[in-house]
């Protein structure tokens, strides 16, 4: 059970705040329902052709088309548009290939100063 813990606890954590937002949204939503439906006279009912679970699924298909629209907006803006230094924006990992080529380029020279031309030394 560490070892679980140990190698997917932010997916454990992630899980659980989804399972507790979901009933709290689903047992708030509850209330309102059946509030609303006492108001007109009718007993609230959980499935049915005016169950509560239509009205639970408008509500929980609106909130993840949302989100879903906005990550996919991110997404797709981020693999076109820049913000310089941030980590979604691709200029950083360009400025970080330029240092990692000019690094290795260096240490090639080190590796192999037999290669390197000499200076005063015509040929």
């Amino acid at each position: 059970m560490k070892q679980t813990w140990k190698n997917y606890n932010l997916s454990i954590v992630l899980a659980m705040l989804f399972l507790v937002s979901l009933a709290v949204q689903t047992w708030t939503g509850w209330v309102a329902f059946s509030d609303e439906q006492r108001v007109h006279g009718e007993i609230p009912v959980w499935f049915g052709a005016s169950g509560y679970i239509w009205h639970w699924a408008e509500a929980t298909m609106e909130n993840w088309q949302s989100e879903f629209l906005q990550l996919f907006t991110f997404v797709v803006l981020t693999s076109f548009l820049i913000h310089r230094g941030s980590h979604e924006s691709k200029d950083t990992d360009e400025e970080m290939k330029a240092l990692l080529q000019s690094i290795d380029r260096r240490l090639r020279k080190l590796e192999n100063p037999a290669e390197q031309p000499r200076a005063g030394k015509a040929g």
